[in-house]
């Protein structure tokens, strides 16, 4: 079977339906709560739901597993507990690679683009190894998902038992169906459509740079569909290996973003810039840009989603209407 941690979350839930489209067993490893996350799997139940607390011992039964996709992880980048998230984000990581290493399986992790904190220029995202220790994140995930990384490349670099495959994945600022239950974290394209169809203007932070006109901050959004994607690709090619950052290698405005949520949802072009929270200010991100330079050499061709494209899709075909979880081609609609 194949392993899928953090398997009812946002980008774990869409991994998981398109592998069981495939006809893969899976075990998922996560808690559904009490809340609606459940729904991330009902269009296609995992053939073992693991809890996190349970997966030593699901481990030590040496259950028959081909590779493990770990997306679990703390990811709110407002995060404080730094010994939880040191537990989450780096020891359960390194567990799970050994584990991998010690029996043949392949291994695929959810790194991050946090990774490269207040880099503002588009040569300041290369993915490349040898730029990785330079690298200053600006909050405790981003942080933690950087030093995972450097144990990965050292690890290497004393010749360690490794993985069959291995790969790192920086993800970028990933948006679509299924990150409901992500409260504070969910996109902002979700967020501005709940304001649109509200009859509300789309907000948006004012810069807090004088030399950022408010509204030009950039990002790298990037649909799940790619990203998934992009992890079927690596499943379907075990001899490559590596760190790759996972954007569509574009930078667009939230300006931009704010007004395809608009015209996706059939309403007037409407902004309105507020203050940004005194917490963010110094730790918010002005640009991203993932250089896809490595992930293009590696073999992968396909072309990304545009963000109009893209956020069309989520709105249209998700948020506007009443079944807004995703669908994947062949898994049952």
């Amino acid at each position: 079977m194949i392993i899928v941690t953090g398997g009812a979350g946002f980008i774990g839930s869409c991994l998981h339906a398109a592998l069981k489209a495939r006809g893969e067993r899976t075990a998922v490893v996560d808690r559904l709560r009490d809340g609606g996350k459940w729904r991330n799997l009902a269009r296609a139940a995992p053939d073992r739901l693991v809890a996190p607390e349970d997966l030593d011992a699901f481990l030590a039964a040496a259950p028959d597993v081909r590779a493990v996709f770990h997306m679990g992880a703390i990811s709110a980048t407002t995060a404080r507990d730094g010994d939880l998230v040191w537990r989450t984000n780096v020891d359960l990581s390194e567990k799970l690679m050994r584990w991998c290493a010690a029996r043949g399986v392949r291994f695929i992790y959810a790194s991050s683009a946090a990774t490269y904190g207040a880099a503002d220029r588009p040569e300041q995202f290369s993915d490349a190894p040898d730029g990785l220790d330079a690298l200053r994140p600006l909050n405790l995930y981003g942080w933690s998902k950087q030093v995972f990384d450097q144990h990965v490349l050292s690890a290497l670099g004393r010749a360690e038992a490794m993985p069959p495959q291995w790969a790192g994945l920086k993800f970028f600022n990933v948006y679509g169906p299924n990150e409901y239950h992500k409260g504070g974290m969910i996109s902002v394209v979700k967020v501005k459509y709940d304001e649109v169809a509200r009859g509300e203007p789309a907000r948006l932070f004012r810069s807090d740079r004088a030399d950022i006109p408010d509204g030009e901050q950039k990002r790298d959004f990037v649909w799940v569909g790619d990203v998934v994607d992009v992890l079927l690709w690596l499943y379907e090619h075990p001899h490559v290996s590596g760190l790759f950052n996972l954007g569509t290698g574009t930078a667009r405005s939230y300006l931009d973003l704010a007004h395809a949520v608009c015209d996706a949802a059939g309403r007037p072009r409407a902004v309105e810039f507020i203050d940004m929270p005194e917490a963010l200010r110094g730790q918010y991100q002005c640009f991203t840009c993932a250089d896809l330079t490595r992930l293009r050499a590696a073999g992968y061709e396909r072309p990304f989603t545009s963000l109009e494209e893209g956020v069309a899709a989520y709105v249209r075909e998700y948020l506007a209407t009443d079944d807004p979880f995703f669908r994947y081609p062949g898994l049952n609609a």
